[in-house]
């Protein structure tokens, strides 16, 4: 499997975008799935994000994290709130959401599911 090779699975259900994203984890596969969502999202005119990141491999690091989140400033995911969901264990994802939450998006990282659904619809940020 290529470096960038990942395959993402949508679903709208209850105004939550959904997206389930497989593969194996590189800056370049997180970059191309986050590009992929934004576009979603557009062009379905979703608030609400759950994101099940099923990544397999090494976890991006501290740079990387800034990295994508410098290259997504202008996909307009600061338009959504977003639940960002690791079952396999949050690694150092919570670089993720500090530097997303810098760059003004509203995000927030999970190792469940269900708890993530809870703050997505009703959680304070």
């Amino acid at each position: 499997m290529d470096a960038a090779e990942y395959a993402i699975v949508f679903a709208l259900r209850e105004g939550v975008l959904h997206a389930h994203v497989t593969g194996v984890s590189s800056l370049e596969a997180t970059i191309g799935y986050w590009r992929e969502i934004a576009r979603e999202a557009r062009e379905r005119d979703a608030k609400l994000l759950l994101l099940v990141d099923e990544l397999r491999g090494e976890p991006l690091g501290e740079a990387d994290w800034l990295q994508l989140v410098t290259a997504s400033q202008d996909e307009g995911l600061q338009r959504l709130r977003i639940a960002h969901v690791k079952p396999a264990g949050l690694q150092a994802i919570e670089y993720c959401e500090i530097f997303a939450r810098e760059a003004g998006i509203e995000a927030k990282v999970f190792e469940h599911e269900a708890l993530a659904e809870i703050w997505l619809r009703y959680g304070e940020s």
